[in-house]
């Protein structure tokens, strides 16, 4: 669609099919999800200038993966979100396939976007520019055009810049497929956002340790965490395994140190970082207080995407909620962020046999669950977690054959924390030493009933909505 088309087309899909998504029984009450159309990535999530921002992949006109535009929200809680203007659309021939993800920096006072232009071409090729944008003085972002061509070595897919300030430079990692067609993280260092210089790769395929790990490594993130810098990124094409990296596309975290002179980064093995059904592109940013918070989609590409039923309401895909990291014995921990305790209504309270538990509304649900296992968790015949005493086991049926299919966690779980809205449920275990984050589309309202004898602790709330306006 030509540029000069694509804002009034996105203004009249928000107009005309925003009513029948918001009015969706399956649209979420207090996560973050598209008025309408397709939501995937987040982006440029950062704190600047006394707010929270979050960008966001937004394709307006429909449930397909095009028209790559950046939405935009802004908080200044992490709570009640506003929408911003569309940050980003694809109307310049560097981007013209798509303003695909990236991230967001203070430069000098300026909020400035680095994004991935992409430009595939009729023959069915495709390259990659890295680009900047500044925002204005109307909320909106001025492009600065392309800064990274595509480095020598590497084909089209090359994409998804996260930068940091560190010192007196400026980093990115940067995804990419070299022309082996092997998965690799480029490391690049600048003075100014405007030339970079490539210091090379730092984890992949065939690197650190790591046998065949994929054909190619989206979304990177690098940050630091006590004593252990941690890699989070999507590892295309790695190995199903029995009861890990079973969705179509996973997200995994690698620890160890960063050499950036080398450079070397000499890390640990490949993790899976969230064992769920819909968990992809995960992105981090520093709160004011130095917290370490990450947000992920809550889908994954190539699934079962287009079988779901909210496509018939012109909405797909929503975030996951927002999460604090922490590091425990070299393992990267996720928890639900401290501000959304203020969500919980009136709380109760059930102690003794789960075949003895009252049926729970779970429409809008926080459960905290104590027990040593022999549990099962029945959410509205659609999705059910069998607690063992030595491993956690996700099932759900296919949307499209109807046969069930298994997610896992293996390890002894004694605390659940578990968090429902109208269609996902997200599980921490352990206090987030592993997590379970699902879509799941039951008949409204949705009950969570508990069978077994073993005997467990319940506190429980419902959470109140939380629209952004």
């Amino acid at each position: 669609m030509a540029s000069s088309t694509l804002l009034p087309a996105i203004l009249q899909a928000v107009m005309q099919k925003m009513p029948a998504a918001l009015n969706d029984h399956h649209y979420p009450g207090w996560h973050l999800a598209p008025v309408t159309g397709l939501l995937n990535d987040p982006n440029g999530f950062i704190h600047f200038d006394g707010h929270y921002h979050l960008f966001y992949q937004w394709n307006a006109l429909g449930c397909e993966h095009k028209h790559k535009c950046w939405g935009h929200w802004r908080s200044a809680d992490l709570l009640h979100w506003q929408h911003q203007p569309i940050a980003l659309m694809p109307d310049e021939a560097y981007d013209r396939s798509g303003c695909y993800s990236g991230s967001a920096v203070d430069d000098d006072g300026v909020l400035t976007l680095i994004y991935t232009g992409n430009v595939k071409f009729d023959d069915g090729t495709r390259t990659a520019w890295q680009c900047l944008a500044q925002q204005n003085s109307a909320a909106g972002f001025d492009k600065l055009g392309p800064v990274i061509a595509l480095p020598e070595g590497y084909t089209g897919h090359v994409r998804d810049p996260k930068v940091w300030r560190q010192g007196n430079h400026w980093y990115m990692v940067l995804g990419a497929q070299d022309r082996q067609l092997q998965g690799k993280v480029l490391l690049l260092r600048a003075e100014n956002l405007q030339q970079w210089q490539l210091l090379g790769e730092i984890a992949g395929s065939g690197l650190g340790g790591l046998g065949p790990a994929g054909y190619m490594w989206e979304c990177p993130d690098m940050f630091t965490l006590g004593d252990s810098t941690y890699l989070i990124c999507c590892p295309q094409g790695v190995a199903r395994e029995e009861k890990r990296f079973l969705n179509s596309h996973p997200s995994a975290w690698l620890s160890g140190t960063l050499d950036d002179q080398t450079p070397a980064y000499r890390h640990g093995p490949l993790h899976e970082l969230d064992a769920g059904f819909e968990f992809y592109a995960p992105q981090t940013t520093l709160t004011a207080d130095g917290r370490r918070l990450l947000v992920g989609w809550m889908g994954t590409p190539d699934g079962e995407e287009m079988a779901q039923p909210t496509v018939a309401h012109h909405w797909i895909h929503q975030m996951t909620c927002l999460r604090e990291l922490s590091s425990r014995d070299g393992k990267l921990c996720q928890q639900p962020i401290a501000e959304l305790q203020a969500l919980r209504e009136a709380g109760k309270v059930y102690q003794g046999r789960a075949d003895d538990a009252p049926p729970i509304d779970a429409q809008r649900l926080e459960l905290l669950l104590e027990s040593q296992g022999g549990i099962e968790l029945n959410f509205a015949d659609t999705l059910i977690v069998t607690w063992q005493q030595d491993a956690l086991q996700l099932a759900r049926r296919s949307l499209v054959t109807g046969e069930w299919h298994y997610r896992y966690w293996t390890g002894a779980a004694s605390r659940l924390q578990i968090l429902c809205d109208h269609s996902s449920v997200e599980i921490f275990i352990n206090d987030g030493e592993g997590v379970m984050s699902s879509r799941y589309f039951p008949t409204q309202p949705a009950w969570l009933t508990l069978r077994g004898r073993a005997e467990l602790q319940a506190h429980y709330w419902s959470l109140r909505r939380c629209m952004v306006e």
